[in-house]
């Protein structure tokens, strides 16, 4: 066996970002920068207002002062003219600031009668303009790779971007194999069960950027198992769920090794999750993961979701862990890394009870896993414990 951080070592080596291609702006949003970008304008494009008043010469601005108001600047709609000593604009919030002018008075402080403004004596300090180009020049890139969220389409909006170069979607193949499933909806027989796996890790794959392709169910036979690779041919990487493991019915090994496959490993130092392998089979990555509910999505999280981020020109990197403390004691670890079921709240998780890796209900109840090391001793209530957030 080996550890997880060996595993996924040697699963992202088994990837590489995927190819660039080009996309609206707004089908943009949840995919991967893959190169950077520079902003075609500047933002503000002029020294704009930040606040409804009058834009005067600064020099000219003192409490008591005096001004003829003559115009008008409202955003989209400047004042063209230049404003001289004595004069002032009417402006609105984002308008330009006409020439001649470097500052607004706030309409707070100003007493007008007509087109006369005389300034207060409790005058604000501030200018309230926007400089040109406070928030970006033209030129200005947004760095890639980084998964680009609501606010970067807002900003490459503002750049007047309208295609972003992002890393295509992994296509993932997801074979669920044994006789005894049956697809939901189907009438499963006295010996069957209902395929969840297949359906729950295409969901967290979607979610986090891949395109899933749920193939028909691979009975355990050999015939069965080939033809569900014929299909999964031309996917990027290739999820089987369960028959990795080395019973009599336990096919997915011996049907990769007929196609040639080049097992990078088999079997990790962890729980539930032990009977995992992967390689390279038919140009494709490939990940075989245990049957078992909670253990397939247990390393979704823990293995697929870092290898798909990798795939989409992200750091190949672990997912992302945090440190919170324990509400209650537990006893130590044995000798391989539990991945547990557990519920946090503010900085304080719960570990529950009930951990066989079949419960999926207690896996909807969790909001992440508490990771316990290999051998770790017994915790005390307060200690701080790492969990996985899922």
């Amino acid at each position: 066996m080996i550890s997880v951080n060996d595993a996924l070592s040697a699963l992202f080596a088994l990837v590489e970002p995927l190819d660039v291609e080009e996309v609206p702006l707004d089908e943009a949003a949840g995919r991967v920068l893959a190169r950077d970008v520079v902003a075609k304008r500047t933002q503000p494009p002029f020294a704009a207002s930040a606040m409804d008043g009058y834009a005067v010469a600064s020099g000219q601005a003192a409490p008591g002062a005096t001004f003829r108001v003559i115009g008008e600047s409202a955003a989209g709609h400047r004042f063209a003219g230049m404003v001289a000593k004595g004069d002032a604009v009417r402006i609105f919030t984002g308008a330009p600031l006409p020439d001649g002018t470097d500052r607004v008075i706030i309409q707070e402080d100003v007493d007008r009668d007509g087109d006369s403004i005389t300034l207060r004596h409790d005058l604000d300090a501030g200018c309230h303009v926007r400089p040109a180009g406070g928030d970006f020049a033209a030129g200005d890139p947004l760095t890639a790779p980084r998964r680009l969220g609501p606010n970067d389409i807002a900003l490459l909006a503002a750049m007047n971007i309208a295609r972003v170069p992002v890393t295509r979607r992994p296509i993932v193949a997801i074979i669920a194999t044994g006789d005894e499933l049956v697809q939901p909806g189907e009438t499963p027989g006295l010996d069957q069960i209902i395929a969840s796996n297949n359906h729950g890790l295409a969901a967290l794959l979607r979610a986090h950027g891949a395109e899933p392709r749920l193939l028909p169910i691979a009975r355990d036979t050999h015939a069965s198992l080939a033809l569900a690779f014929d299909l999964a041919r031309g996917a990027d990487l290739i999820v089987t769920i369960g028959g990795a493991s080395v019973g009599d019915h336990d096919l997915v090994a011996a049907a990769a090794g007929a196609r040639g496959m080049d097992r990078a490993f088999y079997k990790v130092a962890m729980r539930p999750g032990k009977p995992l392998m992967a390689g390279r089979v038919d140009g494709a990555a490939m990940i075989g993961l245990p049957g078992n509910p909670v253990s397939a999505m247990v390393c979704g999280h823990v293995f697929l979701l870092p290898v798909i981020a990798r795939m989409t020109g992200l750091p190949a990197a672990p997912a992302p862990r945090r440190s919170v403390r324990l509400s209650h004691p537990m006893p130590a670890n044995g000798p391989r890394e539990h991945y547990m079921r557990a519920r946090v709240d503010g900085e304080q998780v719960t570990v529950f009870d009930r951990q066989d890796s079949s419960l999926l209900t207690v896996l909807a109840q969790a909001n992440a896993l508490a990771i316990r090391p290999a051998d770790d001793p017994a915790r005390a209530t307060g200690d701080q414990i790492e969990i996985l957030p899922l």
